[in-house]
């Protein structure tokens, strides 16, 4: 798979857009993974209240299968997107098939890209652990250790530390590849300009260091501040319901 030197501008532009469509299909599949994995870990807490521990096992392996595919999707997407930034045409033929196998060697060598799809292994163990042994930690775990809720989402940080605005209500949400942390891309970015030097993660308490080229809108962000809102919409429900039963009961 090779290219031919062409005017600069076309070429780059071509090369933009074909990246900007297939990462856009590529995210489409990774959504309907993590769709996938959420049912499968709704119907394995089913078969684990029934003690149907081989159909849980059988899902588990699923669910591992699944991950492995989002993985691959993954890369991919981070290497399209790298290639549709950076590509510069040059006299010789380009080696899109090289180019392509640099990228997602790259892309595998960075482990925090795949961190949040094996998440969703860990939402599904957690899941069906909880059904026997609830309020306890999981074998190999302490409870001190688990940063976050696994079972409900992947999200660090409810609001921008920047403007205050929930993550649910950010125009241009974009995160760090090194600490996870949420932010309105206007703002982190002119924060960024602001400084020369090297500067910490504005959310309190986190010691990791910015670099505007580690944060972005990685393939699984919208995707998680969507399910941010179906938990908050839940919730909301089930507070309402609540308080209308406490009427009735009064």
């Amino acid at each position: 798979m090779a290219s031919a030197s062409a005017p600069r501008s076309g070429v780059q532009g071509r090369i933009a857009s074909a990246a900007t469509t297939l990462a856009a299909e590529n995210q489409t599949l990774i959504a309907d993974i993590r769709r996938a994995t959420v049912m499968m870990k709704e119907v394995g807490v089913d078969f684990e209240r029934d003690n149907e521990f081989d159909m849980v096992k059988q899902l588990e392996d699923g669910v591992v299968n699944l991950v492995k595919a989002a993985d691959e999707c993954i890369h991919l997407s981070s290497s399209i997107q790298s290639i549709g930034k950076d590509y510069q045409p040059a006299a010789e033929l380009t080696n899109f098939s090289k180019l392509f196998d640099k990228k997602i060697k790259r892309s595998k060598a960075d482990v925090s890209s795949v961190s949040q799809s094996q998440l969703w292994l860990r939402q599904f163990r957690e899941a069906i652990w909880k059904v026997h042994h609830e309020g306890q930690p999981m074998p190999g775990e302490e409870q001190e250790d688990i940063i976050m809720t696994s079972t409900e989402c992947n999200i660090l940080n409810a609001t921008c530390p920047l403007t205050g605005k929930p993550i649910t209500e950010l125009a241009e949400p974009v995160r760090s590849m090194d600490c996870k942390h949420i932010y309105e891309k206007k703002a982190i970015m002119q924060h960024l300009r602001t400084r020369t030097a090297q500067i910490r993660c504005p959310v309190t308490g986190c010691p990791k260091k910015l670099v505007a080229d580690r944060v972005d809108c990685d393939p699984f962000l919208l995707m998680e501040i969507d399910e941010v809102r179906s938990l908050n919409a839940q919730r909301a429900t089930a507070g309402v319901i609540e308080d209308f039963t406490q009427l009735e009961q009064d």
